[in-house]
């Protein structure tokens, strides 16, 4: 009997930690097998003089929103995607350009993001198994109309106006004092509906998402760490389908957007204990607001 009972233990602690190391071997294999699949088919653009070519002013000016974005994103558990689509509108880059350019580096900042909040054990397993579907829904059904059905140039005033939201949304949440714990009901619904505005609008999911589960009282550090391991997936299914229905444009923006973010991800977070959330939220959203007023202006 006692020899049955530590059979049973074993077996029960090798599925565990047969399923805690998916956690990590999931999406460290996605991330290799996406590199070698865009060097296998965009060769010429990952060669030594394509690089290059494209090490210009521009590339700087992406290069250091990759890396604003990500430690504002590490800092505040959102604001990668309305901070970096903000900066590249602003700056007069296409929606569909713009979008599929944050999504696709987004797949490789998210994946880094989500082993780290695996090891620290900053993730809520539950919590991501109820917002990993709706969500990964969403996000391609966005990201398939705004690559083959939406008008890139007509949904542009559109987005900036959906940023100003957003970042009202995030300035309400750092004002607020007092926050009452309640029940977080329709997680499914929240969770597509910030998988598909994010794809939309090239931003959303952890304003969306986290402000309003942070809103409703839970846990900050397993909120953050689990809807940052949610939009590993979001980010992945929707860049996939960026690439399959419009394809991919603006690899100067991309790979911009990727080294910066790779490089400023370990100082957010080692920022996130060191600078105040609310004074960061504020910040961040004004400056939303602002870049989203200046690409109203060049539109009307």
């Amino acid at each position: 009997m006692e020899k049955e009972l530590k059979i049973n233990s074993v077996d029960v602690k090798t599925d565990t930690s047969i399923k805690e190391k998916l956690w990590v071997i999931i999406p460290v294999v996605l991330l290799v097998g996406l590199l070698s699949t865009l060097i296998y088919n965009h060769y010429a653009d990952f060669s030594w003089n394509g690089f290059v070519s494209g090490f210009n002013q521009e590339f700087l000016v992406f290069f250091f929103i990759g890396i604003f974005a990500q430690l504002v994103d590490g800092t505040l558990g959102m604001g990668y995607g309305a901070t970096s689509t903000s900066f590249l509108l602003a700056y007069g880059v296409p929606p569909v350009v713009s979008s599929t350019a944050v999504h696709v580096s987004e797949m490789f900042t998210t994946g880094a993001s989500a082993l780290s909040h695996h090891r620290f054990g900053n993730i809520n397993k539950k919590l991501v198994k109820h917002l990993l579907i709706p969500g990964v829904l969403g996000s391609i059904t966005g990201a398939y109309l705004l690559s083959d059905v939406i008008n890139g140039d007509f949904i542009k005033p559109f987005i900036a106006v959906y940023m100003i939201i957003l970042a009202v949304i995030i300035i309400k949440k750092a004002l607020k004092k007092t926050i009452v714990k309640k029940k977080t009901k329709k997680l499914s619904v929240l969770a597509a509906f910030g998988g598909f505005m994010d794809s939309v609008g090239g931003g959303g999911w952890g304003p969306i998402v986290t402000s309003t589960l942070l809103g409703r009282g839970r846990n900050p550090r397993y909120t953050i760490g689990s809807v940052n391991a949610a939009e590993f997936a979001i980010s992945f299914a929707s860049g996939i389908t960026f690439m399959l229905f419009g394809g991919i444009h603006g690899w100067q923006v991309i790979i911009g957007l990727i080294l910066g973010g790779v490089i400023a991800a370990p100082l957010g977070a080692y920022l996130v204990n060191k600078i105040k959330r609310k004074p960061m939220m504020i910040a961040v959203g004004i400056l939303i607001i602002l870049l989203s007023l200046k690409t109203l202006s060049k539109l009307l």
